[in-house]
């Protein structure tokens, strides 16, 4: 008989496991210890709702912070966040991405015939508006950072004033990077202010993640290497799972 793991407990093994194969590696391997698809969890049914909305920030023309050498953000964030996606999936925490492409979102839904001076608005309209109908437990948008001083380095989240979980998904996300990724990371949690468009709006726990500066030299060598950004979104998933695990329980469900 196949033995079985509780979700919590698989999400700790695959993070373990990403911090030390990577998190390619890390899929394989758990593949063999997750039951068989004939006999799949109820909290890892393909027909459950979707938990997670996974955000890659900016796209298309608006390619978000640059580096000194003219590395977009944007390519990171969807980077990130496609990882993310795979991971969660794994570990029975269905999720969709707002993009899975280098586009903007702004004509999404078709709303006008010419979109001139109004990319932007619309951009984040419609990632607000996809949010709001994909009904999820949380929203979590993926960022860069950048400052003009070349010193500022580290992974900093900002949460939504609207719900007191997302401040609890935020502690988490940042509690795990700083274990998992800097432990000289001092940086605290923020509450998101109206300039941040889609935490100010959503009504659901909602987050964003800063994943490190790219005005920053030694952060920007992490960040472009594909085993860093892994185990960057292995380590989000895992304390996104752990947020949700902990939601669940004090709602008694």
């Amino acid at each position: 008989m196949q033995k079985k793991f509780p979700i919590r407990t698989i999400s700790l093994y695959v993070l373990a496991a990403s911090l030390t194969l990577g998190c390619a590696a890390a899929v394989g391997w758990f593949a063999g210890i997750l039951p068989a698809s004939g006999d799949i969890p109820a909290s890892a049914s393909p027909e459950k709702a979707v938990v997670f909305v996974l955000d890659p920030g900016h796209g298309g023309e608006d390619g978000g912070a640059e580096a000194e050498d003219g590395t977009a953000e944007k390519f990171f964030n969807l980077d990130i966040a496609m990882t993310m996606e795979a991971a969660a999936d794994l570990l029975g925490y269905p999720s969709v991405l707002t993009r899975t492409e280098d586009r903007m979102l702004y004509d999404l839904y078709g709303d006008l015939d010419e979109y001139s001076g109004k990319k932007k608005t619309y951009d984040l309209r419609n990632r607000l508006r996809f949010a709001e109908e994909t009904d999820a437990a949380l929203f979590c948008s993926i960022h860069m950072n950048k400052f003009p001083s070349a010193g500022c380095r580290g992974l900093q989240v900002y949460y939504s004033p609207n719900t007191e979980e997302s401040r609890l998904y935020a502690s988490l996300l940042q509690s795990y990077g700083r274990t998992f990724l800097d432990p000289e990371n001092k940086r605290e949690i923020k509450k998101a202010t109206s300039s941040i468009y889609l935490l100010h709006r959503l009504q659901i726990p909602a987050v964003l993640v800063e994943c490190g500066f790219l005005s920053n030299p030694g952060e920007f060598r992490l960040l472009h290497t594909p085993e860093y950004r892994q185990r960057m979104a292995c380590v989000l998933t895992a304390a996104l799972a752990e947020g949700w695990e902990a939601e669940k329980t004090s709602k008694g469900s």
